[in-house]
């Protein structure tokens, strides 16, 4: 009975790959300098202004949250953050976006026939997915480029 033997550039591929994969899935360093961001947002015929916000991170968020015409809600989706807030009074939310993703938030009160629509976007981008692509695809090319290398040899 004989063993057959793996390929050594399978075995090298293999590697490769496994090495993608990891760098992939790390999580990586969080944000090494991260900013305070000062948001005023609008409540107000039954939409946030601004309806989108976009920050890095690791970052805090600070939103000065006002309505100017009745009651509304403000909840943000992935965090643990309801709160109301009355025309004329301003109401202040503070968090640190840790996660980064898209994240909505609505109007959590009852406001008026539109109340449905009320929604905006949190954007929390990662701090590194370009240097991770560079990364990926530089190990990629050296690894196709050591098959390809070791396939002439075979074939020569």
């Amino acid at each position: 009975m004989q063993i057959s033997r793996i390929p050594h550039r399978y075995i090298v591929a293999l590697l490769v790959l496994c090495v993608m994969a990891a760098i992939f899935w790390w999580p990586g360093p969080t944000n090494a300098n991260p900013m305070t961001h000062e948001i005023s947002i609008n409540a107000a015929d039954f939409a946030y202004r601004p309806g989108r916000i976009e920050v890095h991170q690791g970052d805090q968020v600070v939103i000065t949250l006002t309505s100017s015409d009745v009651v509304h809600g403000f909840a943000l989706d992935g965090h643990d953050i309801k709160t109301r807030v009355t025309p004329g009074i301003s109401e202040r939310i503070v968090f640190t976006a840790n996660d980064a993703g898209k994240f909505r938030f609505r109007c959590s009160v009852s406001c008026g026939s539109l109340h449905p629509f009320m929604i905006g976007e949190l954007i929390v981008t990662p701090n590194n997915p370009f240097w991770k692509a560079a990364v990926i695809t530089l190990i990629g090319v050296i690894g196709m480029v050591g098959y390809l290398w070791n396939t002439e040899k075979e074939i020569a």
